[in-house]
């Protein structure tokens, strides 16, 4: 979401009938009573359907705009869908065609991947939902490149997000790119979530790894590597550290975090990277070795290929707007960190 010094950030958030309420509050939570200082954007719930609305748990909603909220969004979200079967309506599709044509971000949350792609947005792109509903909504939209082993996708000014607490990471990944890692971490403590899930990370895992030693082991390896990122890590090296062969730290750690070894530890090193960035005006190079990755080309080059944009283009969105409150262009790609 670009940045706007002189107005906050408007997000439209759509609701229908038959809406799940959690679902519905996760997008004014996350922009809304969670921020620890408001004023920063500007939520508005609009209904796609003829109201009162009737949503999950029985309760009735009334009052809210209409869908000509998303002709002034800077952001549309799109919390879920209520069956699969059904169609959404024409009005909202061409609304989200007209919002996405004009520049605003589009979200589909969970089932709301249903929505974007019945708007024609998503073809030729990656997407996610469900994981539950990935073989329906491939069948349905062969033309999206879905990908049902991930927590949320970028793909520009689209995003969409696996199911329920995988919304919750998808707008705490745009609240990081419009205020920075800090206010979006700020937000995660107040709501007692991970502070930032890589949209990589696999949505759901079959077999969670059972509280043994083994488990107790990763879990001081991981801490451990946090706070070291500027070691020179291997395999090898954390292998031995955790007294594990390769093979067992390997299958273990995947079922633990959903993602590989050196995957996870890639995108530790990118975040602290991040942080340094935002937070402080030290040089790449310094940074680059304090993030574990040797040389300022290095973490160019992998910031590019994971963000889209330098270490200090980075920097100069965060850094100097609104009073020293970070704001970013919103040009990163939170997509596979595998």
């Amino acid at each position: 979401m670009a940045p706007n010094s002189a107005r906050p950030c408007r997000i439209a958030v759509v609701a229908f009938d038959r809406i799940s309420p959690f679902h519905l509050s996760v997008p004014c939570v996350v922009f809304g009573e969670a921020l620890p200082e408001p004023g920063h954007f500007q939520v508005q719930v609009c209904s796609a359907d003829p109201q009162p609305l009737r949503s999950t748990a029985g309760f009735e909603i009334s009052g809210l705009a209409s869908l000509r909220a998303l002709q002034q969004a800077d952001a549309i979200i799109v919390p879920s869908w209520r069956d699969v079967n059904e169609p959404p309506p024409a009005a909202l599709l061409r609304a989200l065609r007209a919002a996405h044509a004009r520049g605003a971000h589009i979200v589909g949350l969970c089932l709301g991947a249903y929505v974007l792609a019945a708007a024609g947005l998503l073809d030729g792109l990656r997407a996610t939902t469900h994981w539950s509903a990935a073989a329906d909504f491939a069948k349905r939209f062969p033309a999206v490149d879905l990908d049902p082993d991930v927590l949320y996708v970028q793909q520009g000014r689209l995003l969409t997000s696996a199911g329920t607490a995988a919304g919750i990471d998808c707008c705490l990944h745009l609240l990081r790119e419009r205020l920075g890692a800090e206010v979006a971490n700020r937000v995660a403590r107040r709501l007692v979530v991970p502070p930032h899930r890589q949209g990589g990370q696999a949505q759901f895992i079959e077999q969670p790894l059972p509280q043994t030693a083994s488990g107790h082991r990763l879990t001081a390896l991981i801490d451990h590597v946090r706070a070291h990122l500027d070691a020179p890590h291997s395999l090898d090296s954390l292998a031995q550290h955790a007294a594990m062969s390769r093979r067992s730290l390997t299958r273990h750690f995947k079922a633990l975090t959903g993602t590989s070894v050196l995957d996870w530890l890639l995108a530790e090193r990118l975040s602290l990277a991040q942080r340094l960035l935002e937070q402080t005006q030290q040089p790449i190079e310094h940074i680059a070795t304090l993030a574990g990755f040797g040389t300022a080309l290095s973490l160019r080059q992998h910031f590019r290929q994971r963000f889209g944009v330098t270490p200090s283009a980075w920097r100069s969105e965060f850094q100097g707007q609104m009073d020293g409150v970070p704001q970013p262009s919103g040009r990163s790609r939170a997509t596979r960190s595998r």
